[in-house]
């Protein structure tokens, strides 16, 4: 199921909800994704667990970012909607930036029953910097047509090693809206930037120490393109330090990979955390 939901602050999400007996996962997407990058996941975990995933806000059709946008107001829309949807104990699942969201969220609520970090809030570095920077370049674009977009993001997608199919094309048209007869990126790109920004202010010495619940943390070590992995591995070695309770996996499979192919193996690692809680 598919809905708006208006938080008790007045925030405007989009969400999508599947069913479950388990507890509740919410996930939380990366930078310029949307709630349909977690697909994969959520299908996944249906039927098991209920599984919340979302638009953040300034993307798909949630409600516009602030101006002072970061992942720390991120974190607080995630509690907004948590306390809004009243979830008792949620497990709070992020990729990427929704890692460092997830993150900072557990930070500040006492009743998380798990948190699950998928190939993010670790040490962001200049790597980081020169892998993502050029990829928002689109967002700044406009279209004659959705089509236009879409091969343009087929074959980006197609250099990252992703395979291009139906549901890659669903997940690329979702980003794009109709604005003054011509086709753009549904996100502002000055708050995506000032979001991937804010990566580089979060400090894990102040942080991870507040989780009070177990953790299990999947590091991507695959390369994207010949530039290395997006988080190298030294830059989750404050992660893996001041998280007192975590469990550590890695992949081969790169950044991307992660979340546009199925990952059977992965999940069956996040299962079996789960089913320790």
């Amino acid at each position: 199921m598919e809905r708006y939901v208006t938080t008790n602050s007045g925030r405007n999400f989009y969400i999508r909800e599947t069913p479950g007996e388990n507890g509740t996962i919410i996930g939380s997407h990366g930078l310029t994704g949307h709630h349909k990058q977690l697909r994969h996941y959520q299908e996944a975990f249906s039927g098991t667990y209920r599984f919340i995933s979302y638009d953040i806000l300034g993307r798909g059709n949630s409600g516009p970012a602030p101006e002072g946008s970061s992942i720390d107001t991120h974190a607080n829309d995630l509690l907004d909607l948590i306390a809004t949807l009243e979830i008792k104990r949620p497990i709070l699942l992020g990729y990427s930036m929704g890692a460092y969201i997830s993150a900072i969220a557990a930070s500040r609520l006492s009743d998380v029953e798990a948190l699950i970090l998928l190939d993010g809030a670790g040490r962001a570095d200049d790597g980081t910097r020169q892998l993502v920077l050029p990829s928002l370049e689109r967002l700044k674009k406009t279209y004659s047509t959705p089509d236009q977009y879409v091969e343009e993001a087929r074959m980006l997608y197609t250099k990252l090693n992703i395979e291009w199919n139906q549901q890659m094309e669903e997940i690329v048209r979702y980003e794009i809206t109709e604005e003054d007869g011509v086709w753009k990126h549904k996100s502002d790109p000055g708050i995506i930037t000032r979001d991937f920004d804010s990566f580089y202010t979060f400090h894990p010495e102040k942080i991870l120490p507040l989780i009070q619940c177990s953790a299990f943390l999947l590091v991507a070590t695959g390369s994207i393109g010949e530039k290395g992995p997006l988080f190298q591995k030294g830059g989750y070695a404050q992660t893996k330090k001041w998280i007192s309770d975590l469990h550590t996996e890695a992949t081969s499979v790169n950044h991307y990979e992660l979340v546009f192919h199925k990952q059977p193996e992965i999940i069956g690692q996040i299962q079996a955390f789960l089913s320790r809680m």
